[in-house]
């Protein structure tokens, strides 16, 4: 994601993920209230796992401190102390997190009288053993899991062998080995995601999971990919123009995979170690969660800031263009989704899914 507080920065264009933290609050609350009532944690592990940058970094775990308090209160038990660990990769800057959480603790004992909460960060994949067995009650994630541990087996830039070339996702045209491949590497991680949680979640505690999914079962469907196909159709324009390499395109592949409920269950019942206790599937429109000013630009410039803030530093590392060549690919890419609303609106299809450990 795009570091700092500029105009093209992560922290100033993630409305869209606010929403969907917003969207999961109310199955978060079940969570954390069935915790509470059966297993009665004195101190109560809670992790938010790929807790992102900016504002939404502490949007999850201020709702979860009032759900834990108020909820504590409703049922007449004491309040649970919080160890609350703040994972995600290392690239991320921590510190802005830090800065933030002298304020969050004064407002927690203003609004609450609670002191006990301890909150941490912990850079390293969630794809692998992040804690201590049996520490945590609550694992919290959303708008993460939808992001691969790699590039799928098989989809690694190679010269000459590129197998879904002019596109950077699946799409309608993409051969079904390349769609093979991205639910290889779902299927890959998912599991190790499971396995891990599964050593570190106590017996009864719970996990509540919110990612870009989709409702049918064809991952070349619209709501799973089309973002990314109009992705592809930009940086083919670039490449049209002579101002990128077509095999720089051929050889990009996002390390992206939107799963349907039925292949998290799948995932589930195969490890056999959590079980499946909610599901919800909420559409949100592509220029959804922008504030009055955002509403200046274009619905196709809204889109094009938000995707930018998340895939630029790949696009960068990859493709190697500048910011001038990163302006005029994000210019192209906002037109193209203009002319497609001006036809339809597309929207995004999330998925919430809550979990139990088994005893």
């Amino acid at each position: 994601m795009n570091k700092g507080e500029g105009e093209t920065s992560y922290a100033k264009n993630s409305q869209l993920q606010r929403k969907i933290i917003s969207a999961g609050t109310s199955m978060m609350e079940a969570a954390i209230l069935n915790i509470l009532l059966e297993v009665q944690p004195r101190s109560m592990g809670v992790a938010d796992l790929g807790c992102s940058s900016g504002p939404n970094s502490l949007t999850a775990v201020s709702q979860m401190i009032h759900t834990v308090v108020t909820a504590s209160q409703k049922i007449v038990l004491p309040i649970p102390e919080l160890r609350m660990s703040l994972n995600d990769l290392p690239g991320k800057d921590f510190n802005e997190v830090f800065k933030s959480l002298p304020e969050l603790y004064k407002n927690v004992k203003k609004d609450y009288g609670f002191e006990s909460c301890y909150i941490s960060g912990l850079p390293r994949s969630f794809y692998g053993n992040l804690f201590p067995a049996n520490s945590l009650h609550f694992v919290h994630s959303s708008s993460s899991l939808h992001w691969l541990s790699q590039v799928p087996f098989g989809l690694e830039p190679r010269v000459g062998t590129h197998l879904n070339k002019e596109k950077v996702y699946i799409s309608k045209s993409s051969s079904k080995s390349v769609v093979k491949a991205y639910q290889h590497q779902f299927h890959e991680d998912f599991s190790l995601f499971l396995r891990s949680r599964a050593k570190e979640v106590v017996g009864k505690g719970r996990m509540v999971l919110s990612f870009m999914g989709r409702r049918c079962p064809n991952p070349c469907a619209d709501e799973a990919c089309y973002q990314w196909e109009l992705l592809a159709l930009a940086l083919m324009s670039l490449a049209l123009d002579g101002l990128v390499e077509k095999e720089k395109i051929d050889s990009f592949n996002a390390p992206y995979y939107a799963p349907s409920a039925e292949e998290v269950k799948r995932e589930a019942e195969s490890d056999g170690s959590f079980v499946v206790d909610g599901v919800e599937a909420f559409e949100i429109e592509w220029d959804d969660g922008y504030s009055t000013d955002d509403f200046k630009l274009s619905s196709g410039n809204r889109v094009a800031k938000t995707i930018r803030a998340v895939v630029e530093p790949m696009f960068e590392s990859h493709f190697h263009l500048g910011a001038d060549m990163m302006d005029e690919l994000f210019r192209r890419y906002a037109k193209i989704i203009d002319d497609c609303f001006s036809k339809t609106k597309f929207k995004y299809i999330n998925i919430v899914i809550s979990f139990v450990r088994k005893d």
